[in-house]
């Protein structure tokens, strides 16, 4: 065998191996991207998920609902198409029935009180994430930029809200130790709260018996009347407790007094 021959069947060779070289390489950069692809729907899916089964269910309007459960439904979609090895099937049925109890109004979920600190904090934590979901289904095309700015004006009523909520908690347990002036300060945080979320119906009429509750409790202080009558003195803190699916304070919210 010539020098020309043994060079050519050695720069072959290399090629050859350079070539097999490439291809491992392309395959192992696609293995790796799929992987990445099925974990991230994988991820969408269980945050959905966790979204939809820990925000409060008083939070939760149809509207949210079904955001949550498009998102599942996209998700799952997506692990079908890479031929994900979950349990998938799985996943599309229990969405499935989820989605047709909550078209049919059968999906009754418990209100949570929010009576400390720390699950305020956890509550706005799932609200903020709920948030930057709708924001990267708006950014991704998945909905229309009306439906966006809707849901994502009606989380921000729901972020105040929580706090609110706190606020409100704390009131009646000052108004409870007959701590008045502390329980005035604690509604006027709550009202303040609400008052961000000016464009909002609901959180105005909010404000409003905020400040009547206010007022009720300043003349008992000032009256030096005890704690029981304190606490029969205004309907605020039942209706709270119901405010975002009671009808009537809906139904005042329509209009301003």
């Amino acid at each position: 065998m010539d020098t020309t021959t043994i060079v050519i069947v050695l720069a072959a060779l290399v090629t050859i191996s350079i070539a097999i070289i490439v291809l491992s390489q392309m395959r192992e950069k696609a293995r790796i991207e799929r992987a990445r692809k099925v974990t991230a729907q994988e991820d969408a899916y269980n945050r959905a998920q966790r979204l939809l089964s820990e925000i409060p269910g008083q939070y939760l309007t149809t509207d949210l609902k079904l955001l949550l459960i498009k998102r599942m439904e996209e998700a799952c979609s997506d692990l079908v198409a890479l031929k994900a090895n979950l349990p998938v099937k799985k996943w599309q049925d229990s969405t499935l029935q989820l989605k047709t109890q909550i078209l049919e109004k059968q999906d009754s979920r418990a209100p949570v009180k929010i009576d400390s600190p720390e699950k305020s904090t956890y509550v706005k934590e799932l609200l903020q994430n709920l948030f930057k979901m709708i924001e990267g289904m708006h950014k991704s095309g998945r909905i229309d930029a009306g439906s966006a700015k809707k849901n994502l004006k009606y989380v921000l009523f729901l972020v105040h809200k929580t706090h609110a909520d706190l606020h409100v908690f704390q009131a009646r347990d000052y108004v409870r130790q007959n701590q008045i002036r502390k329980a005035i300060h604690a509604y006027h945080l709550a009202s303040t709260e609400m008052g961000k979320s000016r464009d909002n119906p609901l959180a105005m009429k909010a404000v409003k018996s905020f400040r009547t509750r206010i007022k009720e409790l300043e003349a008992l202080s000032n009256e030096g009347r005890d704690t029981a009558s304190a606490e029969s003195a205004s309907k605020l803190d039942r209706e709270w407790d119901t405010f975002l699916h009671d009808d009537e304070w809906k139904k005042k919210a329509d209009y301003d007094d």
